[in-house]
């Protein structure tokens, strides 16, 4: 596994970043934080580390939702996105394979619009502010 080795991922890593800014900015105004943990350019796996407000918030399902569907569509070296808001017990968003299987969440997950739920009906649910 290449972590940061190459010098294309420091422009990867750049792009990431970059991308983060510009298309979430609400995270930094109401105080929280994403940064990369780790970057495997090989693969195209990154882990993003959600902290600050982000950790507790009710909308970082949402915004980690977000994050995968949009990086993965602009930066196309990204294939999957991990991410986890720091609280521990299963808040990591898998955000590349189809959502938690073990429950790990507090026995709820998240409903997102877009996302069928195991009655075939389509859920758009509510709208991320961004």
């Amino acid at each position: 596994m290449s972590v940061d080795s190459e010098g294309g991922d420091d422009d990867l890593r750049e792009r990431i970043t970059n991308f983060l800014r510009r298309n979430f900015p609400q995270i930094q105004m109401h105080g929280g934080s994403a940064a990369i943990q780790q970057l495997d350019r090989e693969s195209g796996e990154v882990h993003i580390q959600l902290g600050g407000a982000c950790s507790g918030c009710g909308i970082s399902p949402m915004t980690i939702q977000a994050i995968k569907s949009r990086m993965t569509k602009e930066i196309p070296e990204i294939t999957k996105v991990h991410a986890d808001t720091g609280m521990g017990g299963g808040a990591d968003g898998d955000l590349g394979g189809m959502g938690h299987s073990d429950g790990g969440g507090g026995g709820m997950s998240p409903s997102f619009p877009g996302d069928s739920g195991d009655d075939g009906e389509d859920d758009e649910g509510p709208q991320a502010p961004f």
